[in-house]
């Protein structure tokens, strides 16, 4: 399967910026097995000053611009044709919960995806009582890793409500929560901290979703802009899965990888500093479209 995207991220500020310096995420990831990029292109206006091609400590790779003259906005237009592979239905051998913790005590290489880095809090979200007793209300006695995770995400879709005026993407993650409503980046972080809470080491993972459903089945939430969904750990034998839960499915060949982190403050798609004051107003579209 073959997706061309494009992506429009515009910022338009009060006044003007002298400078400014920014990271950027919006290329899709090359992950051997799952997604192939054949081609990606990305137009800035204005013309940076500074071009630089990094990767992070997750293996994201990312562009460091830098602006030296005064600005009032910045545009990215980012256009790219990914390929997707079909993969195996997952067999369950997760452990049970009551045996994760020894599965995650076992693996004693910190590197960057071990799971020991994605247990704790970190910096949008919390380990609170409220979403650790949800999380346990829902699974239920002692059930595999994996229908844990599965069963909070359909918990959250059941009980969320999907509204992209309520919250902004600074809105912290326990306010979404005891509202029960907000955007993708709200549910996902309300995921992680569940699965967190009951010892499953859970990450975040940013990219975009099919605008175009295959005939006969509705079209996703979140597909105008850019997606965000859950990784979680679960155990040695099956390792890192990934879930949906604004939409409550597994993440798929619908579902292509920008980058993946503890959460959203590793990966922002744009984040940066400038010399300026007052506010600035963002507009965002996305298109994936499949390649007959």
């Amino acid at each position: 399967m073959f997706y061309d995207i494009t992506l429009r991220i515009e910022y338009v500020y009060d006044h003007d910026a002298d400078s400014s310096r920014h990271m950027v995420r919006l290329y899709p990831a090359d992950l051997p097995g799952k997604q192939r990029p054949v081609a990606a292109n990305m137009t800035v206006k204005p013309k940076p000053g500074e071009w630089i091609n990094r990767f992070d400590y997750f293996g994201n790779n990312f562009i460091e611009l830098a602006f030296t003259e005064a600005h009032h906005e910045i545009a990215f237009t980012v256009q790219s044709r990914v390929e997707m592979f079909e993969t195996s239905p997952l067999f369950d051998m997760s452990p049970r919960l009551s045996e994760l913790g020894r599965d995650i005590a076992a693996q004693t290489r910190l590197e960057p995806w071990s799971p020991h880095n994605f247990v704790g809090p970190s910096p949008r979200v919390v380990l609170d009582e409220a979403t650790r007793r949800y999380a346990q209300e829902v699974v239920g006695g002692d059930p595999n890793a994996l229908q844990a995770v599965r069963a909070i995400g359909t918990a959250l879709h059941r009980d969320m409500r999907f509204d992209p005026e309520a919250t902004t993407v600074d809105t912290p993650m326990l306010e979404a929560f005891h509202a029960r409503n907000g955007v993708c980046q709200d549910f996902t972080h309300i995921m992680i901290s569940c699965l967190r809470g009951i010892g499953i080491p859970a990450g975040y993972v940013s990219g975009f979703l099919r605008t175009i459903p295959p005939p006969g089945q509705p079209r996703m939430e979140g597909a105008d802009a850019m997606h965000a969904w859950v990784r979680a750990w679960c155990g040695s034998e099956i390792g890192w899965v990934e879930y949906d839960p604004t939409n409550a499915v597994a993440a798929n060949t619908d579902h292509v990888v920008i980058a993946r982190g503890r959460d959203y403050s590793d990966i922002a798609p744009v984040r940066g500093v400038m010399r300026s004051y007052g506010d600035h107003k963002t507009t965002q579209s996305v298109d994936v479209v499949p390649v007959e």
